[in-house]
């Protein structure tokens, strides 16, 4: 008599384990169709900017969202917001640094050269900001100073009213991103 060398789960056991798999497979269908879905909410909806703000979703929206919102309250490019604001900083440092410490002056004025020259590329003539409040203080700020230099020569040094015009042309812009 042949005898077989693996033994075959009986009819039982077989059944046993289709009903636990098919028991498994139903509750998660039940728990992806209804545990996952929203559930009626009886108290106050959030508006949608707290709802913006708050969790997961909002976090991955403002990641995703090529637009931020301005402390004026405007709409307007992240990619612009962060050429502006660099502009911002390494001008003003740069009108702030010590003229005499000439190593770190240059490069102080280096870097603000680097970010309005990325600045001016990206962003001039650029009808989406061309309006904006910041956009006109900076391009007024790069202006005068761009002006004495083109008068006085690269090498002047650049007098307090020049310096104090420009710096209020920083702040106001600043006020606006």
């Amino acid at each position: 008599k042949v005898q077989s060398r693996c033994e075959l789960p009986s009819q039982e056991a077989s059944s046993s384990r289709r009903h636990f798999v098919a028991g498994a497979t139903i509750v998660t269908i039940l728990t992806i169709n209804y545990g996952l879905a929203p559930s009626t909410v009886w108290a106050d909806d959030k508006s949608d900017d707290e709802e913006e703000k708050d969790g997961v979703i909002g976090a991955l929206k403002s990641l995703f969202d090529p637009n931020e919102k301005t402390k004026s309250g405007k709409v307007l490019p992240k990619a612009y917001l962060k050429s502006a604001k660099e502009v911002v900083k390494t001008l003003r440092e740069s009108l702030n640094e010590d003229p005499k410490d000439n190593a770190k002056f240059r490069r102080t004025a280096d870097a603000a050269k680097e970010s309005i020259r990325e600045y001016l590329g990206n962003w001039r003539g650029q009808q989406e900001v061309v309006q904006e409040e910041s956009y006109v203080e900076i391009e007024k700020a790069i202006r005068s100073l761009a002006g004495f230099y083109s008068k006085a020569g690269p090498s002047a040094p650049l007098p307090e009213e020049v310096k104090s015009e420009i710096l209020n042309d920083l702040n106001t812009a600043e006020e606006f991103l």
